[in-house]
């Protein structure tokens, strides 16, 4: 399967697990996820749902485990609102991502300290006139 089609289905399968969770789940273990990305395997026997959860509310953990045991569910609707052949086994997995994003710009700002303006501190108009 070409890597376009895969890119395809996997972005049609987010927006319809996420319509799912948002108009049709009833467990309040779900109600705050957030699909952020699927990842098919390229003969659509298996996916990888990175999933996190909104504003704390709930640990994504929990999350999961509501996620889990509502993939029958899940997979059902998928198979009667997609044309697809099979529908992907799919397991869920936290997404790190923001939190990976802010311990490298934590860092960096700890590395670069005050200068992270890009621009070099004798270039920086301070308001003064020396110099002219």
């Amino acid at each position: 399967m070409s890597h376009r089609r895969i890119e395809r289905v996997n972005q049609l399968l987010r927006e319809e697990l996420a319509s799912l969770l948002r108009t049709e789940s009833k467990d309040p273990r779900v109600r705050s996820v957030t699909i952020t990305g699927v990842e098919t395997t390229t003969d659509l026997k298996h996916a990888d749902v990175f999933v996190r959860t909104l504003g704390g509310e709930m640990p994504v953990d929990e999350a999961i485990e509501g996620l889990e045991s509502a993939e029958g569910f899940l997979r059902r609707q998928l198979g009667r609102t997609l044309h697809l052949r099979r529908i992907p086994e799919m397991r869920f997995v936290a997404d790190h991502t923001l939190e990976h994003a802010r311990k490298i710009e934590d860092l960096l700002d700890e590395a670069l300290g005050d200068d992270r303006g890009g621009i070099p501190a004798d270039l920086r108009d301070d308001g003064s006139d020396e110099g002219l």
